[in-house]
């Protein structure tokens, strides 16, 4: 019964990314030939809204759901790793038309072909931790 709050906001989450046509493969489309601004508006919307959770949790007015503060770590700088990183995720977005958290809504809308993607998705996340100790961090 804990979970159920995070399930209603995954639920949510799904909603609005339909609603918002964030899940779109024409959006996204539109978005990585430079012809549309709804997409950078809405991941713009996202990284502003990041920045405020993170100084809130940073300061501790925002806790954890059992009270206790959240941490963040830092993470270390690395320019070719964010570049590279950065390369293939945007890649595999352009060719599949679906970042991570959209496959999920897809697949609650009956657009089943994207479970191709999520297989995907998964192997790419096992091959990294399969990999990562032989990669530089």
């Amino acid at each position: 019964m804990k979970l159920f709050r995070f399930l209603l906001i995954g639920v949510f989450f799904g909603i609005v990314l339909s609603k918002s046509e964030a899940v779109s493969w024409y959006r996204i489309f539109e978005m990585f030939k430079f012809q549309s601004f709804h997409m950078y508006g809405i991941i713009g919307t996202a990284v502003v809204t990041s920045m405020i959770l993170v100084f809130l949790f940073k300061k501790g007015i925002i806790k954890n759901y059992m009270g206790e503060k959240i941490v963040i770590k830092d993470k270390s700088k690395g320019f070719i790793r964010t570049l590279v990183g950065g390369t293939v995720f945007g890649l595999g977005w352009a060719l599949a038309g679906a970042c991570p958290a959209p496959i999920f809504t897809l697949i609650g809308q009956g657009v089943f072909p994207i479970i191709i993607v999520l297989i995907g998705a998964l192997f790419g996340a096992f091959l990294y931790g399969v990999l990562s100790k032989k990669l530089p961090h």
